[in-house]
């Protein structure tokens, strides 16, 4: 999952949100330390989600299709798609004004745990926030951009062309491997969060 999945998958807890948003920036168990309860719970829960997210048949599957151009750039290329099946999941948002709210409210939760934010991602959550990446990926352009994003990040990463073209023209097989993986990587999260 990318940032909406994590976004999602944090049920509304600020902290919980916010340790899942930051959570690529923390690195190693020490650094967790210095985070409250709940961010650090979130840090952990994301690194969890992003096990099982791997993990999964479905997404096993739908890495296939990238592979061979990527390889194992396959798995964060194919996290921005299934922010964007879930963007697009009428059992999360029923219309654009509800994935808008929903952007919008995590950019407000997030914020107030902006002390807590690290150096990278308090450089970028600004623009984040000002080109709405969570909305945005709702619409094909918006899925262009973060794929372009993702490969300007990614210093050895092909060019990414080839891999929104694969993404167009597997449209539904990804889409049925989003909804394979959604639901079990709900249910997970939800026990995960009740231990």
């Amino acid at each position: 999952m990318n940032y909406l999945g994590h976004c999602v998958l944090s049920f509304g807890d600020a902290e919980i949100l916010t340790g899942n948003l930051i959570a690529d920036h923390v690195k190693g168990k020490l650094a967790l330390d210095k985070y409250p309860e709940g961010i650090k719970k979130g840090i952990l829960l994301h690194r969890k989600i992003d096990a099982f997210t791997d993990d999964h048949m479905a997404t096993k599957r739908a890495k296939i299709l990238f592979k061979p151009d990527y390889g194992l750039y396959a798995s964060p290329i194919l996290d921005c798609l299934y922010d964007h099946y879930l963007a697009n999941d009428p059992k999360y948002f029923s219309s654009e004004k509800e994935l808008l709210k929903f952007s919008e409210n995590v950019y407000t939760k997030a914020a107030t745990q902006a002390a807590f934010f690290p150096e990278v991602f308090a450089n970028y959550f600004p623009y984040m926030k000002q080109h709405n990446w969570l909305y945005n990926y709702r619409a094909m352009p918006g899925m262009q951009k973060s794929l372009n994003g993702l490969r300007r990040r990614a210093t050895h990463m092909p060019e990414i062309e080839a891999a929104y073209q694969t993404f167009v023209m597997n449209y539904y097989i990804l889409a049925q491997c989003y909804y394979e993986f959604m639901d079990d990587i709900s249910k997970f999260v939800k026990i995960e969060l009740s231990l």
